[in-house]
């Protein structure tokens, strides 16, 4: 079956989609015409079967491949996939779909290996995270990727901010992060999106050592901290 080709002001996403025919199909069902224009398409009939004949395969698709997997373990692949999705901004539904999961079994695999959590609303956004014990560290090296439960994203170290290192740049103020703190700071990079070229976009920032997480224990499963 040909696929439905989007139009740029189309609102094709798959839950408006449901949403239409849940009206279509609902006690008092909406007009053909009024189902069109929720999707923002032209009044056509047999498009609009096709939308929606298209949506319906892909949903049996999935729930046929999630079937198929219920009661297996995780691959390899898909712990690789599931870890790097995640860190790469992807949330757990759309990791879940894309591998033919339920939600609940790639939660648990980013919380059985340790994979730092994102806050889902904005107000915890603000607020920093806990790390998982594994990521717990002290110290970090200059170009080590990490994790900054201050900014909920990866960052990459540039330098230990240090008694030292304050009195030959101005600018950085004179604190003794270690006395004041107990913990070490570093200048970071916070990795963003990738631009066109594929080239990692960001920020500078500064983290305190007990907000940063280690993440070279993903490495063993596959996954390339630098591509993310």
């Amino acid at each position: 079956m040909a696929r439905v080709k989007k139009r740029e002001h189309e609102k094709l996403t798959s839950s408006n989609i449901q949403h239409v025919i849940n009206l279509l199909e609902g006690d008092k069902p909406i007009t053909k015409k009024e189902a069109c224009a929720i999707l923002n398409i032209s009044y056509n009939t047999t498009r609009l079967s096709k939308i929606i004949d298209d949506h319906k395969e892909n949903i049996a698709y999935r729930e046929e491949r999630k079937n198929r997997n219920k009661g297996k373990a995780a691959t390899d692949y898909e712990i690789k996939e599931a870890i790097t999705m995640y860190l790469k901004g992807e949330n757990v539904s759309n990791i879940s779909k894309s591998l033919y999961r339920s939600a609940g079994f790639v939660r648990a695999i980013l919380d059985r290996i340790g994979v730092p959590t994102k806050p889902a609303s904005v107000d915890e956004r603000l607020e920093t995270s806990y790390l998982p014990e594994n990521c717990v560290a002290e110290t970090f090296e200059k170009g080590e990727l990490a994790w900054s439960a201050k900014y909920h994203a990866v960052v990459q170290i540039t330098h230990e901010i240090t008694p030292e290192y304050a009195q030959k740049h101005k600018g950085v103020g004179s604190t003794n992060y270690l006395e004041k703190y107990g913990s070490r700071c570093y200048g970071t990079i916070v990795r963003e999106q990738t631009d066109e070229l594929g080239m990692p976009q960001g920020f500078f920032a500064f983290d305190l050592a007990y907000d940063l997480g280690k993440l070279d224990h993903l490495e063993k499963f596959g996954v390339n901290l630098s591509a993310i």
